[in-house]
């Protein structure tokens, strides 16, 4: 009896969120001309943007890694968790008219957003990796199923940093402009224009603070295969993720208190 409760709980929630993807992709891309295509095709403009910029001027980093594959993995990390999180930050003010409906909730709300931004960005990331193979720009990955599992786990990361932002966001607006500077802060450090192995030892330490970094350092050991030496833990990011998402889940809580309170 539990379960079956439990399940048609389950059912009735998904079908929320369904329901606020689609209410969310029409409100942000509308119905006409390709829609809900820019959902994608906005990442990866960027991301093919960045890596054809790197390719055409010869960019340097110094190292004998190649230039298409080392951009690819790497701004496709951050986009994933960067939009992840901004696109929470202040999420539920636009939505507050839903969450007098009993079955819509305030994580309910969020989590529309974050797989709206994960499909997106997983979406460039492989399409832009069988573009480049096509065209002769780059190998296909080395280790498929590394690849898979870094971008699983940078999307289970991006969940909670993108819980636990939004959540902050919605009990104080300092928090909220506070972020958007702090993204482009974070982003030297974010894996995206380095390997850790080029660094000096204190300031890979330093990095390795970082849960994203470990995520960047995976997927291209994915990639790349192990021509190179790549420094992170999956367990590490496991631990990262699960805490951050259990903070946001409790200050959501507190949250929710507040919308009910009125």
């Amino acid at each position: 009896m539990k379960e079956a409760s439990f399940r048609e709980s389950m059912t009735v929630q998904a079908r929320v969120v369904g329901a606020l993807i689609m209410r969310e992709i029409i409100t942000r891309f509308g119905r006409h001309n390709i829609g809900f295509l820019w959902l994608f095709v906005e990442p990866m403009m960027f991301t093919l943007g960045i890596a054809t910029l790197w390719y055409v001027t010869k960019a340097s980093h110094g190292h004998d890694v190649p230039i298409v594959e080392f951009a690819l993995t790497g701004y496709s990390t951050v986009l994933l968790w960067r939009n992840c999180a901004t696109r929470c930050v202040g999420g539920l003010t636009p939505n507050l008219s839903l969450l007098f409906h009993r079955n819509v909730k305030p994580l309910d709300v969020f989590l529309a957003r974050i797989v709206l931004e994960i499909a997106g960005a997983t979406a460039s990331f492989y399409s832009l990796t069988a573009i480049f193979w096509v065209f002769g720009l780059a190998e296909l990955p080395a280790h498929p199923s590394r690849v898979v599992a870094a971008w699983g786990l940078t999307a289970f990361l991006s969940t909670g940093l993108g819980l636990f932002i939004g959540s902050i966001s919605e009990l104080s607006e300092v928090a909220e402009r506070i972020w958007h500077t702090v993204t482009y802060l974070l982003f030297p450090f974010s894996g995206a224009v380095f390997m850790v192995d080029w660094l000096p030892e204190t300031a890979r330490k330093a990095v390795l603070l970082l849960p994203w970094v470990h995520g960047v350092e995976m997927l291209r050991s994915g990639y790349l295969g192990d021509a190179y030496t790549y420094h992170y833990s999956a367990t590490f990011m496991l631990w990262s993720a699960s805490i951050l998402m259990l903070s946001g889940l409790l200050i959501l809580k507190v949250v929710h208190s507040r919308v009910e309170a009125g």
